[in-house]
């Protein structure tokens, strides 16, 4: 895979396949009915979403069931265009509830801070979800209803207990003691990973400097090829790959990723733009894609001193960092993501706009994508 601006992509036209939970204009937005974070199955059959009173929603492809032939003769013989899949509502159920700690007298809201799918190799499927404090594991499996009947048990302490144990909404639940959020998770088929406000360890995280902590994990992935490659970014701006198999602890990093910008002078406010969001690695695992406030980059992981593309998003927004952190928005998060080609990629901003880029299109501003509703306009 190789990006190159001399070779035009065919232009795309973005809009919107499908909108899911459409707000009457009469009907008040309810805080906890706003959707925190979102994730697809590694098939793209199911779609995951949480929200802030702690819901994970799931939706599922309507077409999954349908005997569709994928033989390449009977694909080209079809005369009409394959279309969008659409989802419709498959089930909900409470992940996370509000907490109080006791300890430090702090409130733990509910609000899903990420959900991930994990598939085993037998095609079983898990949820990971997680609040400020605590990871959840989840069993998704369906059932057949066979037949419903009605019944109306005498309720004593044995059958109380006993409809209390039938039912296991969580298989494995991790928790956060430390006082740091918990604000992602990752996995691989053996562990999962939970990078939070502090120096991790994987099976255990703990940090006995933590008061005196200059810098913190913001996000953490896994290569997709390799399981003992964990590349992980920081509020310092670096992206570190360490390897498992030399440091289980990742105490020592085998690669650093770094870009020093040499416009203009550091100062208080560009050090803290400079903090990593979000880091994906590309399909191929030879590309790495990184978010920061300012920013987008896209990482060749043969070259760790510089990009080998900047995505600008807000840089409209320098002129007025010191506004920005006097009201905290200098502080607000953004994610970033890619098409399964890796030849386009996107990642939200203000005013519900959602930012394409594609290297080689000749558009270095890409495409603002306005969202709105259940219409969409397209700015260039």
């Amino acid at each position: 895979m190789a990006y190159s601006d001399s070779a035009p992509s065919v232009p795309l036209r973005w809009n919107f396949s499908q909108v899911l939970g459409q707000q009457l204009p009469s009907e008040p937005l309810q805080n906890d009915d706003i959707i925190t974070t979102v994730a697809f199955e590694k098939r793209g059959d199911y779609l995951a979403v949480g929200d802030r009173g702690g819901r994970i929603v799931i939706f599922e492809r309507d077409d999954r069931n349908t005997n569709v032939s994928s033989n390449r003769r009977d694909l080209e013989q079809r005369d009409f265009a394959l279309r969008h899949p659409k989802f419709r509502y498959k089930t909900e159920f409470q992940s996370h509830e509000p907490e109080f700690d006791c300890l430090k007298s702090v409130e733990i809201e509910e609000k899903i801070n990420k959900v991930r799918w994990w598939m085993t190799h037998d095609n079983l499927q898990f949820i990971l979800s997680t609040n400020d404090k605590t990871i959840k594991l989840w069993k998704v499996k369906e059932y057949k209803v066979k037949h419903v009947k009605e019944m109306a048990p005498p309720l004593c302490s044995e059958n109380m207990l006993l409809a209390e144990r039938s039912f296991v909404p969580g298989l494995e639940t991790t928790s956060a003691a430390n006082g740091y959020r918990l604000e992602w998770i990752e996995k691989t088929p053996q562990n999962h990973l939970p990078p939070q406000d502090v120096d991790s360890e994987i099976g255990g995280i703990e940090n006995p400097f933590r008061s005196k902590c200059q810098k913190v994990i913001t996000s953490a992935e896994f290569h997709p090829l390799h399981c003992n490659l964990l590349a992980y970014s920081s509020s310092q701006g670096l992206i570190r790959l360490s390897d498992l198999r030399h440091a289980a602890i990742c105490d020592h990093a085998s690669r650093i990723f770094q870009h020093r910008e040499s416009n203009g002078s550091k100062s208080f406010f560009t050090e803290i733009t400079s903090s990593i969001s979000d880091i994906k690695f590309l399909n191929d695992g030879q590309h790495l894609l990184s978010r920061n406030y300012m920013n987008m980059k896209l990482w060749d992981m043969r070259r760790e001193s510089s990009p080998v593309a900047i995505f600008k998003i807000h840089e409209h927004l320098r002129p007025k960092l010191r506004e920005l952190y006097n009201n905290d928005c200098i502080f607000d998060k953004f994610g970033c993501c890619f098409s399964g080609d890796g030849l386009h990629f996107a990642s939200g901003s203000y005013s519900n706009l959602l930012r394409i880029f594609s290297p080689g299109s000749g558009r270095e501003e890409g495409i603002k994508l306005e969202i709105r509703g259940n219409s969409d306009r397209t700015r260039v």
